[in-house]
């Protein structure tokens, strides 16, 4: 699939309706979405490998995923509404891609990637750290993530603590749109990190 088919599919997922500032819930720009996915290519791309995406909202990388080959595919997300979305979205494009309503700490299945696009701590401190402590003990390839650019020292610290090791880190461009209530101007860009972590000795 070539890139522009793949944007525009993840661009016909809905993002969150109503959005809640206490997860955060802040959708992935589909260009984002396919750097990140494209991010996998240095590690033998999606095809054939299995996925998880922790906090997968209304679905955009796990769809994407999925649309680039990766079997089995896993989303978890904690907001029922969210997964209601996703699920039809997958259906709506013949992709078997599952879906459940749990906490990121109730997650145990391993998978050869973990993708993520997880609360950036801006409305609640901290608010990531189970996100990536799930991502390091379940991928047994590569996380790959975004994140905000404050978090580096985090990050890499974490990395280091679970043997993992940072393949790349850049910064990408980011608009994030008004979302919440408190939002007073109709965008605002942000610094944000899409990270590359092995986490495994698989070439």
């Amino acid at each position: 699939m070539r890139r522009s088919e793949l944007v525009r599919a993840v661009a016909r997922i809905p993002p969150p309706p109503r959005p809640r500032p206490d997860l955060e819930q802040v959708v992935s720009p589909p260009e984002r979405v396919a750097d990140l996915l494209e991010a996998t290519v240095p590690f033998g791309g999606l095809a054939g490998r299995s996925v998880l995406d922790l906090g997968s909202g209304t679905g955009r990388l796990a769809i994407g995923a999925a649309l680039l080959g990766a079997v089995p595919v896993v989303g978890v997300e904690v907001d029922a509404r969210l997964v209601e979305i996703a699920r039809a979205s997958a259906a709506s494009a013949s992709l078997q891609v599952e879906f459940v309503v749990a906490d990121v700490r109730q997650a145990t299945a391993p998978a050869d990637y973990v993708l993520m696009n997880p609360p950036f701590g801006a409305q609640r401190a901290g608010a990531d750290r189970p996100f990536w402590e799930a991502a390091f003990a379940l991928a047994r390839r590569a996380v790959i993530a975004f994140a905000l650019s404050e978090s580096r020292t985090f990050i890499t610290r974490r990395a280091v603590a679970h043997g993992a090791r940072v393949a790349a880190s850049r910064p990408v461009p980011w608009e994030l749109p008004r979302t919440f209530a408190h939002h007073s101007r109709r965008s605002v860009p942000i610094e944000v990190d899409l990270w590359t972590i092995r986490t495994g000795t698989e070439p």
